[in-house]
């Protein structure tokens, strides 16, 4: 028997059946370093949002600590999803973590060869600029008939899936305020 006891301390097939744990899930499987691990998200607080990739609105929980977003995993108290996420809602953690992320304004000049960064406020001012342009010059107070329009064929918008209700909604009244009709989304359910 002291040679079994021998073999069970190196040898976990043995340590299991010595303690009669066949399925390998208790104690009798871990190892002095596995019995000291915990979970990543252990201490973490947890905030409840939405996934931002389609307009199904599946609950997430947001695992952070120390200012850090730790994990991001499926809400098992919504009523939407039940605790489940497609692949992209899985991948959301890269979305926000990724080291691939860009987190600054790049700019190609026109006729350029490579990208620049640049402050916000200058991208923010560009982008403006390029819309009064486009609006004043494409602007129709009166359609070929003589009906008033008061409108621009010269923007349009395309809204994506990470958009909620709440968003597009402000999008369309920003879009009808400057005379946009050609306003769409994409995300269809």
């Amino acid at each position: 028997m002291g040679f079994f006891r021998v073999l069970s301390s190196v040898w976990p097939v043995a340590r299991q059946a010595a303690h009669g744990d066949l399925t390998a899930l208790g104690p009798s499987a871990w190892t002095g370093r596995s019995a000291g691990l915990r979970p990543r998200i252990d201490g973490a607080e947890v905030h409840k949002s939405v996934c931002p990739y389609c307009a199904v609105g599946c609950g997430q929980n947001v695992y952070v600590k120390d200012g850090r977003i730790l994990d991001i995993e499926g809400d098992e108290d919504s009523p939407v999803s039940r605790g489940r996420l497609c692949p992209k809602g899985a991948a959301t953690f890269q979305l926000v973590t990724g080291s691939h992320r860009i987190d600054r304004v790049l700019h190609r000049r026109p006729f350029g060869t490579h990208w620049e960064a640049i402050p916000l406020a200058q991208a923010m001012e560009m982008v403006a600029q390029r819309v009064k342009s486009a609006r004043d010059q494409t602007w129709e107070d009166k359609d070929p008939k003589g009906n008033g329009v008061q409108r621009t064929l010269g923007i349009a918008h395309l809204g994506g899936a990470t958009l909620d209700n709440e968003e597009n909604y402000l999008l369309k009244k920003l879009y009808t305020a400057l005379g946009v009709i050609q306003v769409e989304n994409q995300a269809r359910i």
